[in-house]
């Protein structure tokens, strides 16, 4: 069965534009209620982080799950009633508090104070992150130049290798990826409390580098089929290659998000939200280079390009065969 992607391009444009907008719309929201579009991680802001889990070898320590009602008012107590605090774990029996930086004895009087209103705790369960927050900005930072960077390092290797308005589309479907995996983490920030650290920006980058690798495939079939059919149209051309490609873009996706999905079930939860974000990204990245950046470079070939390379004629006697550049 052959897909016939341009006649649907309208289809394809108007899913990724809503998807895209209800992103943009679930990371203002988190700009209102949190000053910044993500929920941001201890590695970004600086802080202090416990995560604490009661030890249910205690008799009638677990019959109860936390109440977060009550870990608030024990952080209030302590004076650090800004504290971000979210009960976690399937049965609700540990509980996430972020708050600003603590000292030991800080922390060992916020522990203590826990233990006599919540329960007793597992030590072996309790962990304690600390990052300045100057480390936290240059985490930020760093990151954020490694994603423009990445990107002029493609948009300058596309451009040369096939042409300009190939690099521009396959950025815009890069973008796109992005942008569907951010505004996917802006609303699970929002209603389940999701934070983005370190990882998630590996994950943007890997995102980034996967992606391109479909959309450059594509590309390469669709300039090796002008080349040897220079009369056909970019609409033909594009549906031809999408289609010679589509098993092997389905395939290769398939195999990774498996993988990813068996890391996400199963890889603890360090790993959890960075498969997650994978999983989303590498998922759009073969959906925006089979429906996005072969359909631009179609629409843009046919309305501002040359739909045609070289348009069918009749030969003339002595007349060599000639074709322009693609």
């Amino acid at each position: 069965m052959k897909l016939h992607i341009i006649k649907q391009r309208s289809l394809w444009w108007t899913l990724s534009s809503v998807v895209i907008l209800a992103g943009i719309a679930a990371m203002l929201v988190s700009w209102q209620q949190l000053g910044t579009p993500l929920r941001p991680s201890l590695d970004f802001v600086g802080g202090t982080r416990l995560q604490l889990e009661l030890d249910c070898t205690v008799p009638n320590n677990c019959d109860q799950p936390i109440d977060p009602a009550v870990v608030r008012q024990v952080t209030t107590d302590e004076g650090l009633g800004n504290s971000s605090i979210q009960v976690v774990g399937q049965e609700q029996q540990a509980v996430s508090i972020r708050t600003s930086t603590l000292d030991v004895d800080q922390r060992d009087s916020l522990v203590s104070a826990l233990s006599e209103q919540v329960g007793a705790f597992d030590p072996n369960s309790t962990q304690i992150d600390t990052v300045g927050p100057t480390i936290g900005q240059q985490l930020l930072t760093s990151g954020l130049l490694a994603l423009i960077v990445s990107f002029a390092g493609i948009a300058a290797y596309l451009s040369l290798r096939f042409q300009l308005d190939y690099a521009i589309f396959a950025i815009v479907a890069l973008l796109h990826d992005v942008f569907v995996t951010v505004g996917v983490f802006a609303a699970l920030g929002l209603f389940l409390g999701i934070e983005v650290d370190s990882l998630f920006i590996v994950a943007l980058l890997t995102i980034v580098g996967f992606s391109v690798n479909d959309t450059v495939v594509i590309y390469d079939r669709v300039r090796e089929t002008i080349k040897n059919n220079p009369d056909r149209h970019i609409n033909d051309v594009v549906d031809d290659a999408v289609n010679q490609t589509l098993a092997r873009s389905i395939n290769t996706t398939l195999t990774t998000l498996l993988t990813l999905t068996a890391i996400f079930l199963f890889g603890g939860e360090t790993l959890k939200y960075f498969a997650l974000a994978l999983i989303i990204g590498f998922a759009m990245g073969a959906y925006s280079s089979i429906f996005i950046a072969s359909t631009l470079l179609a629409w843009w070939r046919e309305n501002f390009g040359k739909a045609v390379a070289v348009p069918a004629r009749e030969p003339e006697l002595g007349d060599p065969a000639s074709s322009e550049d693609i």
